[in-house]
């Protein structure tokens, strides 16, 4: 079964490595009835071909394995437990305050305002 056969202009899927996702875009070179460049129609920046394939997730860097390495060696009894709201009675007593906004609004208009009236 041979796959569909495309011309220039024609509409096709692919991944857009400019706009970071898979959009609509237009045929804009053939080699041998095969797409070999596409145009994005959202940005329109030309591209090879990416059979809708793109964005891969990089490999986590040796830093990651690093830094578990070094937090489990960290002694566990040291860590300060936070309290929990299951569990109230860890917790300091400290009233819990509302926070105020620093500055109060003001309100600005651009035209003259006219007194109250009496």
């Amino acid at each position: 079964m041979a796959g569909p056969t495309y011309r220039l202009g024609d509409l096709i899927d692919d991944y857009c490595p400019r706009c970071r996702l898979l959009l609509n875009h237009a045929v804009a070179s053939l080699v041998d009835e095969k797409v070999a460049k596409v145009i994005c129609q959202t940005c329109y920046t030309e591209h090879p071909y990416r059979h809708g394939e793109g964005g891969k997730k990089k490999k986590p860097s040796g830093r990651a394995g690093l830094f578990r390495e070094v937090l489990s060696k960290t002694n566990p009894s040291a860590a300060v437990s936070t309290p929990t709201a299951a569990n109230p009675s860890q917790a300091p007593d400290q009233t819990v305050r509302k926070k105020r906004p620093a500055v109060l609004p003001r309100y600005i208009s651009r035209h003259k305002t006219r007194p109250p009236r009496s």
